[in-house]
C-alpha cells in the first residue's frame, strides 16, 4: 500500500489540515515529505522541491533554522510543559505585548482558529452584542461553527450560529456601513485581515467600529511576521481592539497569539471581584516552552536578519519577473498577478472574468515537473537569487504549457484531476 493509502486509512482527510489535502496537489506531488532546510523539502527518497508553500505560510525565516531550533531545544530541556507558568511565558509575553503597539495583553494558544474564535468571545462578552462582520473576499477564520457555518461546508455545524456572521466586502466601506444600519445595535465585531489600506479603508472601518461601539478585530496570521514584524496595523497605522497572530511568529513552531486592549482582554482575566467570568482559552500545551523560546528568537532574528526587507525584495524581483514573462509568453488575458509584492497571488482564466481550475491545475502539474512546489506564493528569507532563477525556468516552462492547452485543448495537456477549492460542499 503507498504512502497516500495509507495516510487516508490512518487520517480523514489524509491530512490534518485541508490545505495540504491531496485535491490541493496536482498528481505529481509527492504524497509524503520526510524533512526540509532552508527553502527546500525533501521526499521520503531524498527528491529534492524548490517550495513555496512553506509550512501553509508559517516558515518566514526559512526550515530548520538552527538558531531557532536551539532556543526550541533549550526550552524541551527545561522541562518544555510545567504545573505553572514557565519563565519562558512571561518572557514570549513581555516580547509580544512590547512588539504589538496595539497589545496590552496576550493570550497564547497552538492555532489560529482557537485566538480568533477567542477574540471574538471576547468581543461579545465586551460588547453584550452577538454579529460579527467579515469580508467576503477573505476564505478563512476558524474551523469553530461561527465561521465554517458561514461557508458551503454546513454540515455537522449548530444551525443558530449561521446568522450571525454578516459578511461585507472588502474596500467598500459602504456595504461594511450599510451592515451597521441594517442591524443596530446589534454588531460585536468586525474582524479582517489587514491586507491593504486602499482609499484608507482600513481607517474608515476603525471610524465605523468606534461611532456603533463594535470591537475591531486584525487577523494577522499572514499579514502579521510578513507585512512587518509589528504587523500590518503597524504598516497602515490602524490600531485594532483585538488581534490575532500566528504561523510565522515562531517560524514553523506550533504558536498563536491573542492580543488587544486591557480593558478588554482583562474579561478573561480573574483578579476583578464579582466581575461575571469570560471562559476565554484554557489550553494546556498553549505555553509549550518549546513554541515560546522559538517565538522569542524568531523576534530576535528578525530584527538582526532584516526578515521582513527580504520578504518584500525577493518579492518585487519575483512579481516583475512574472510578469515579464506573463506578456512574452503573450497570456496575459490567461494568467494575473494581484496582491502585494510580500505575497502575490497567481490567477488563471480561460474566459475574461471566470476563474479556471484547470488551467490552474496544468500549471501546478507543470511546475512540479521542474520540481517547484507551489499552491501559493509564500516567500521565506532563505528564497534568494538561486531560487529565482529556478523558478524563472519552471514558470517559463509552465507558461508553454499553458499555451499549448488553450491550443489543442486544455484536457489534451492536464495529466491529473482537476484541483479543488477547500471549502466546498461535496467531495
Amino acid at each position: 500500500m503507498n504512502y497516500r493509502d495509507r495516510l487516508h486509512d490512518l487520517i480523514p482527510g489524509g491530512a490534518h489540515t485541508y490545505s495540504r489535502g491531496d485535491d490541493q496537489f496536482p498528481y505529481n506531488a509527492p504524497s509524503i515529505l520526510k524533512s526540509a532546510k532552508g527553502a527546500y523539502v525533501f521526499d521520503e527518497h531524498g527528491n529534492k522541491y524548490l517550495d513555496y508553500g512553506m509550512g501553509l505560510r508559517s516558515v518566514t525565516i526559512g526550515y530548520s533554522d538552527s538558531e531557532i531550533n536551539n532556543a526550541a531545544l533549550k526550552q524541551i530541556n527545561n522541562g518544555n510543559c510545567l504545573t505553572r507558568a514557565s519563565l519562558i511565558e512571561l518572557q514570549a509575553a513581555e516580547t509580544i505585548v512590547d512588539l504589538i503597539d496595539s497589545a496590552d495583553m496576550v493570550k497564547f494558544a497552538k492555532n489560529g482558529s482557537n485566538v480568533t474564535t477567542a477574540a471574538l468571545k471576547l468581543a461579545r462578552a465586551y460588547t453584550k452584542k452577538e454579529k460579527v462582520c467579515v469580508p467576503s473576499q477573505q476564505p478563512f477564520f476558524s474551523f469553530d461553527d461561527w465561521f465554517i457555518a458561514s461557508t458551503p461546508i454546513k454540515q455537522g455545524t449548530a444551525l443558530g450560529v449561521r446568522e450571525d456572521i454578516l459578511p461585507f466586502q472588502y474596500g467598500n466601506i459602504k456595504s461594511l456601513y450599510n451592515l451597521f444600519k441594517d442591524n443596530k445595535n446589534q454588531i460585536a465585531a468586525v474582524m479582517l485581515e489587514p491586507v491593504n489600506n486602499e482609499n484608507n479603508f482600513l481607517v474608515q472601518v476603525r471610524e465605523i467600529c468606534d461611532k456603533f461601539g463594535a470591537i475591531l478585530i486584525f487577523d494577522e496570521m499572514i499579514t502579521g511576521f510578513r507585512w512587518h514584524l509589528k504587523g500590518a496595523q503597524y504598516l497602515f497605522d490602524v490600531k485594532p481592539d483585538l488581534s490575532t497572530f500566528g504561523k510565522g511568529m515562531a517560524n514553523g513552531f506550533s504558536l498563536s497569539a491573542l492580543v488587544g486592549k486591557k480593558k478588554i482582554m482583562d474579561q478573561g482575566g480573574i483578579r476583578q471581584e464579582g466581575m461575571e467570568r469570560t471562559f476565554l482559552l484554557s489550553s494546556t500545551h498553549g505555553a509549550e516552552m518549546s513554541s515560546l523560546g522559538a517565538f522569542v528568537n524568531t523576534v530576535s532574528v528578525y530584527k538582526k536578519r532584516a526578515v521582513c526587507d527580504k520578504l518584500w525584495s525577493f518579492g518585487k524581483n519575483l512579481v516583475k519577473m512574472f510578469n515579464e514573462e506573463i506578456e512574452l509568453a503573450d497570456l496575459t488575458n490567461f494568467v494575473k498577478l494581484d496582491g502585494p509584492e510580500v505575497s502575490p497571488v497567481l490567477s488563471f482564466f480561460e474566459e475574461v472574468g471566470k476563474s479556471s481550475p484547470r488551467l490552474r491545475t496544468i500549471f501546478l502539474e507543470s511546475m512540479m515537473e521542474k520540481k517547484v512546489i507551489i499552491p501559493w506564493i509564500a516567500i521565506s528569507a532563505a528564497h534568494g537569487d538561486k531560487e529565482l532563477e529556478i523558478t524563472k525556468e519552471a514558470f517559463k516552462y509552465s507558461l508553454l504549457q499553458i499555451k499549448r492547452g488553450l491550443s489543442i485543448g486544455i484536457e489534451n495537456v492536464m495529466k491529473g484531476p482537476i484541483l479543488k477549492p477547500v471549502f466546498r460542499k461535496f467531495n
